[in-house]
């Protein structure tokens, strides 16, 4: 008991470490550069397309949607943006945020010791407080890497547990179950990153037979589907208090991933094919994690391809759903 205990403990301080790592790696990328991704984002919104990349850039560079999903409710406020400027940008947000699970698949993290000790140097050796701001950028960076290395040392006994193994069964059973599961876990750690990057840690544990997934693909699809779902409610928190055309452009990114979390649970098994045909061959448990950071990958960017040409359609309707508030008319 106190072993199981002492795991768990083990496991949310990773969490705990990934979080911090990407909240600063945000945060000093947005320090060093934030007038720049500004601008960037002001100046290249002019056509939906330009809007998506712009979107996808900033945050893959940020390493979180949320900053900029907040950012563009926050120029929407300003009226830096118009509603059918930053519709797009928040499409192309979620293509940005798979990154991070690219990274992870790709095992990046043997590189997480040469990252901390270079953003320890690069904060001691600059002077000017943009330089200390990339130090502190790569540092988080590193950091993001061993909390995740953290997390998945703790996981591998945790998941020996009998009742993990049985709710792991019921996931595999049904993809409700495991799409609850990826919003519950999104809505608790407030980051996509953080549960895709633990998701893909669990899957890659192998099974009793040691070569196929303790997860498996179609099980571990509705997770993440559930985790795109989940991370709409930053947006949705930011809105808040905003005017109309925030709350338009919070409920334009749950559409969006609503709609498509919807489509691809329908179409499950095509869709994992589609996942295992563009993902390398070898033992499943071993590749799991690529296939999920491509599934990711293909989930967003598809999704993106079939909204861009209804940007119109998408303003129009959450225009209908959230209207304008009717002026009370004056009395003569």
């Amino acid at each position: 008991m106190e072993q199981n205990l002492t795991r768990i403990f083990t496991l949310f301080g990773g969490l705990a470490l990934f979080l911090y790592g990407m909240d600063a790696l945000s945060h000093s990328l947005e320090t060093a550069a934030g007038s720049r991704l500004k601008s960037l984002l002001a100046a290249v919104t002019g056509s939906p397309m330009r809007g998506v990349l712009a979107g996808a850039a900033v945050t893959a560079v940020l390493q979180s949607s949320s900053a900029v999903t907040v950012m563009v409710i926050a120029f929407l406020a300003a009226g830096l943006l118009q509603l059918r400027q930053a519709v797009p940008v928040v499409f192309g947000a979620n293509i940005g945020t798979t990154v991070t699970a690219q990274l992870l698949a790709f095992r990046v993290e043997s590189w997480r010791y040469l990252l901390l000790f270079g953003g320890v140097l690069l904060c001691l050796a600059c002077k000017g407080w943009r330089g200390r701001c990339v130090g502190e950028a790569v540092f988080g960076f590193g950091l993001l890497f061993e909390g995740v290395t953290v997390m998945r040392s703790a996981m591998e006994p945790l998941l020996q547990s009998p009742l993990l193994r049985l709710e792991l069964a019921r996931v595999q059973q049904s993809p409700m179950h495991g799409l609850l599961a990826g919003v519950c876990m999104t809505l608790t750690v407030q980051s996509s990153s953080a549960t895709v990057a633990l998701l893909q840690s669990m899957a890659a544990q192998p099974g009793a037979d040691g070569v196929h997934s303790l997860l498996g693909l179609t099980a571990a699809i509705p997770i993440l589907l559930g985790d795109n779902i989940g991370t709409t409610i930053t947006a949705v928190l930011a809105a808040i208090g905003q005017g109309r055309d925030a709350k338009r452009v919070a409920a334009a990114h749950a559409i969006f991933n609503l709609s498509g979390a919807a489509v691809y649970c329908a179409l499950l098994q095509p869709f994992a094919a589609l996942v295992r045909l563009c993902s390398p061959a070898g033992v499943e448990c071993a590749v799991i994690a690529r296939q999920i950071a491509n599934a990711h990958t293909l989930f967003n960017v598809l999704c993106a391809l079939v909204w861009l040409p209804l940007t119109g359609q998408m303003v129009r309707l959450v225009c209908a759903l959230l209207p304008d508030k009717k002026r009370p008319q004056e009395r003569l």
